[in-house]
Order: structure tokens, then sequence, then C-alpha cells
């Protein structure tokens, strides 16, 4: 089960704020008087510093809030580390880069419910996005090809947004990516692309590699975006789950800072650039 931490972290940070300011507006006037009367009645020193006491709840919670706080501000409005999962961006980005998002390019979004809070800038065709697929709550990234209101195209290999051919050059290699199961031709039912899959098997590991992705023609409804992965013949995209909606909108991809492929490993910042 895949853990909402933006949802975790708002609960945490408006529960801990809850408890500093009824603190400062109830408990603490309460707990001052009481030492007061303490203090009145000629109560010893030590009853009179137990009255004054902080409960463990009120403690713990005016400790966490500000550092709560300021990771939710800065998570959420301001910029926050993303690694990449697969070789769906490849060679551009590589499973193990660590990049930062921008939070604010798209303006600044409510968290956890995506509405915008104030607009800044929309998405471009070319920019690198990290977002929530339709029903899916992980977060993805992908290249924005297709804004609102654009016919996009998809065949023999190559990408044609509102008639205009756009240029591409094939890299070669093996892709690092490779399913584990055979697909075949289908429709699917969300839009009008057919699967045209063309199927290899690696030498070595017999597993199927995949050539060329979903063809077909979509056109883009208002307030969606149509995303595809750089490396087209293995990315998992708008192509197979459809349009993404502008509040699944996560931020702008802007740069690598670290690559780290695991424990095993140690990280190396040779891979740092900004993202084009």
């Amino acid at each position: 089960m895949d853990i909402d931490f933006p949802l975790i972290l708002m609960i945490a940070t408006v529960a801990t704020g809850g408890v500093a300011l009824v603190d400062w507006l109830w408990l603490a006037k309460r707990r001052d008087a009481k030492a007061e009367r303490l203090q009145q009645e000629g109560a010893n020193v030590d009853d009179i510093d137990s009255a004054k006491e902080e409960s463990f709840v009120v403690e713990q919670s005016k400790s966490f809030f500000p550092v709560l706080a300021i990771v939710f501000v800065l998570r959420s409005f301001v910029a926050e580390p993303f690694q990449i999962p697969s070789g769906s961006m490849e060679p551009g980005l590589i499973t193990g880069d660590f990049i930062l998002v921008s939070k604010f390019h798209y303006g600044l979004r409510m968290p956890v419910f995506g509405n915008t809070l104030v607009p800044i800038g929309e998405p471009e065709r070319g920019d690198v996005m990290v977002f929530f697929p339709p029903n899916d709550p992980r977060y993805f990234i992908k290249r924005v090809i297709g804004k609102p209101g654009d016919h996009i195209e998809y065949k023999n290999r190559r990408l044609t947004i509102n008639g205009v051919s756009i240029p591409t050059t094939e890299l070669g290699g093996e892709p690092s990516y490779r399913p584990t199961k055979y697909l075949g031709k289908e429709v699917h039912p969300s839009s009008t692309a057919t699967v045209q899959w063309i199927l290899a098997r690696d030498t070595r590991t017999q597993q199927p590699i995949i050539w060329a992705g979903p063809e077909g023609e979509w056109d883009v409804p208002e307030g969606h975006y149509f995303m595809m992965g750089d490396n087209r013949g293995n990315s998992g995209d708008s192509r197979m789950w459809g349009f993404v909606p502008e509040k699944n909108i996560v931020g702008k991809a802007v740069a690598v800072w670290m690559h780290w492929e695991g424990w095993s490993d140690l990280p190396s910042f040779g891979r740092n650039h900004i993202i084009q």
C-alpha cells in the first residue's frame, strides 16, 4: 500500500499547530492561574512548579510544530526532491537520478487537494513534469507533449502535434527497462489508441523488449495534458492511461542534484545538470 506522505504531513502539521494554539489561547493561562492560586495559598515550590508544567502532548506538539511547518511549507510551495524509478525518461533521466521539482512554477497549489491558490504559470510543451496519473496515487514523471485543445498523433514512431511533425533522433542501443510479459494488440476503451507492440527477445534474459509504443490519435480536452516519456518505446504514459487533469500536477522538474542507485553504491554528483 502506498503511503500518502503529503496527507500525513498536513495532518501532523495541523494537529501539532492546533495543540500549540489551544495551549497559547487557553491552557497556558489556566496553568498560570492555578500556579498563582497555589502561591497565594502558601503551597510549596514543587507544587507550584508542577502546576506550571506542560503536558507531554503539549510539550511535544510545541517542539515539533515549527519543524513540521517549515517542512510543510517548503515541500508544498517551494521545492521537493524525487527519485527517478524507471527508464521511461532515458537517456536524459535514468533510474537512480534524484531530481528537484519546483512546486511554484505552475502556481501555488493546495497540498493534497491540488487546486490552484495563486496562478503563476502553465505547463508548456516540452516541460518535464511530475504528476499523478488518472486513478493512480503514485508519482510519475514525463514530458508535456499536448496542451488543452491540441491534436496529437503518434504513428510509425513519428510524433505530430497539431499537424506539425516533431523531428526526433533514434539513439539506438538496448533499453535498460524491459517489461516482464508480452503485450498483444488491443484497443483501450479510454482512447482511440491501438496498441502496436513490436516485440523482440533479449538473448541473455529472454525477456521481451518493446521497441515501439502505442499508436493513435488524441484530442486533449480542456484542463488536461498529454504526457509521454522520452524513451517512448518503453514508457507507460498518456497513450495508455489517458490525459492528466490539471489538479494532478505536482510541479516542474528543474534539475538532477544527485545519482544514487542503492545502498550498495555510493552517491554520485557527476550527473548533476539542469533538466531540458
